[in-house]
């Protein structure tokens, strides 16, 4: 269970036939026997035949977490070398991170101190050696008008970046960057809702971009700070990033509970979506962008 000091970080591994039977990547075994939870982790692979990256996090709670990695040489099958991050450096919180045209590596990052949450971009240099501080620029914008984490990126055909947030507004809050994520326009609302949740967004191969979320405000009555319900999993589509049209219902229970999405496009086109099902399992899911059925435009409250 989230939280509990047992959680570490598992992986499997398919082989075009099915999926490996899961291995622990990481645990939070301190040097000292104590044992922390591991929390969201997020896998990179470089071009080439530069290993495999899986970021995570270890810590108590969420404010006090800090960053690590593990790399694999070979694709995934098995992980090692850990090293842990720089001080004030987490690495991609959850969001997949974005690979710049100088071959540096943008982390889209955020913090949870308490009640206060902030967003910050993480640039690593130097991807051999991402334990050293001199391998890492960190940008994080003075001014925060909305209490946003976990920022998602997609990438603009004019070269910009846009960035879209999870938080406790009800809205999914986004900001954009024309300088490779060092600076940021002033976060403002986007028209779609946001439960308090983790969304994940995709640039595709020919400039149109994904959205994988729950299409939900915050409708739980006993909660606040813009928490909902999780039961209806929304893939929404776009063509500049601010109108979004409906693509699809992935998953829609009365009871149901679909959460922290990934999703990445592969070299055959295809799209490939992870989430959490019922808190029990992760599922997969492929889909042909070229098969979506576009419909009417969405926002808060319209689907």
């Amino acid at each position: 269970k989230e939280k509990d000091p047992d959680v570490g970080i598992w992986f499997s591994y398919h082989d075009g036939g099915g999926w490996s039977s899961p291995k622990e990547a990481a645990n939070g075994v301190q040097y000292d026997g104590h044992r922390h939870p591991c929390w969201n982790p997020v896998l990179f692979q470089p071009p080439g035949d530069a290993p495999t990256m899986l970021f995570f996090k270890v810590g108590p709670n969420p404010s006090d977490w800090w960053g690590e990695v593990v790399v694999s040489n070979d694709f995934g099958r098995s992980f090692g070398d850990r090293r842990r991050l720089p001080e004030e450096i987490h690495g991609p919180v959850r969001g997949k991170p974005y690979l710049l045209a100088d071959g540096s590596l943008l982390c889209p990052s955020s913090t949870e101190h308490n009640s206060d949450w902030r967003f910050h971009m993480e640039r690593l240099i130097d991807l051999e050696h991402p334990e050293l501080g001199r391998s890492w620029q960190r940008f994080e914008p003075e001014t925060q008008p909305y209490q946003v984490i976990q920022p998602t990126l997609l990438h603009q055909k004019d070269g910009s970046l846009h960035a879209m947030f999870r938080s406790k507004n009800e809205r999914i809050i986004e900001s954009y960057s024309k300088d490779n994520g060092r600076t940021w326009t002033e976060l403002s609302e986007s028209k779609l809702p946001n439960n308090n949740s983790g969304i994940e967004a995709l640039t595709l191969a020919d400039g149109r971009h994904l959205l994988l979320y729950n299409h939900i405000g915050g409708n739980r009555k006993d909660a606040k700070d813009g928490w909902g319900t999780r039961n209806v999993l929304n893939l929404a589509i776009s063509d500049d990033g601010k109108t979004w049209k409906a693509a699809a219902i992935v998953e829609k229970e009365e009871k149901g509970e679909f959460s922290y999405p990934a999703m990445i496009q592969t070299s055959d086109g295809l799209i490939h979506m992870t989430y959490t099902w019922m808190r029990k399992k992760v599922k997969h899911v492929v889909v042909d962008p070229a098969k979506l059925e576009v419909g009417k435009e969405v926002e808060a409250g319209n689907w």
